[in-house]
């Protein structure tokens, strides 16, 4: 009994010694963890097609305003916009054209390995400013897509972004224009 009864005693005086050394302090409540960021607002988007919205991590490296500024276009062509994980697809109007071949389309993956230049057997690039832009075909058949879209390519550090502009929609000379506002 004179055991337990020392025990206690001491117990309760460790416990005591501990309570005036360390006084309880209000804390602050526990924040919250991060939530997802809200969807971007309906009226930034205008998507074609049933197709999705693009991610802002591809329109950072070329959003809609730097394309109608290069190429000509205006929300009176902007027929929309098809989004997917690494992808976005600017749909412009162009009369007597179809659709399906009149848009810009950025492709913007990570990668661990980013080539400094395009390397394609078909076409040879020449670089304009820090972007890398079609120049010749290599083969009659690929004077074809040389002819009907403008390639832009640009190496970043974890990531290369790759631009098809139609020449229906953007001229030569207006790619090499909006291949300024490539990022």
């Amino acid at each position: 009994m004179k055991l337990t009864r020392t025990l206690v005693i001491r117990s309760a005086a460790a416990l005591a010694v501990l309570m005036l050394v360390n006084p309880s302090r209000p804390q602050a409540a526990p924040t919250a963890p991060p939530s997802a960021p809200p969807p971007a607002p309906a009226g930034n988007c205008k998507a074609y097609g049933g197709g999705k919205c693009c991610s802002p991590d591809v329109t950072l490296h070329l959003s809609k305003d730097a394309v109608f500024a290069s190429c000509g276009q205006s929300d009176a062509t902007f027929l929309g916009e098809v989004g997917s994980k690494d992808t976005c697809k600017y749909v412009f109007k162009v009369a007597g054209e179809s659709e399906d071949t009149t848009f810009v389309q950025v492709y913007s993956p990570m990668a661990r390995e980013v080539l400094e230049k395009p390397t394609d057997p078909f076409m040879s690039f020449k670089k304009v400013g820090k972007v890398w832009v079609t120049d010749k075909a290599k083969s009659p058949k690929a004077q074809t897509q040389v002819a009907g879209s403008t390639g832009l390519y640009m190496a970043g550090r974890g990531y290369f972004v790759s631009v098809a502009a139609s020449t229906k929609v953007c001229t030569k000379n207006q790619a090499i224009e909006l291949s300024k506002s490539v990022k």
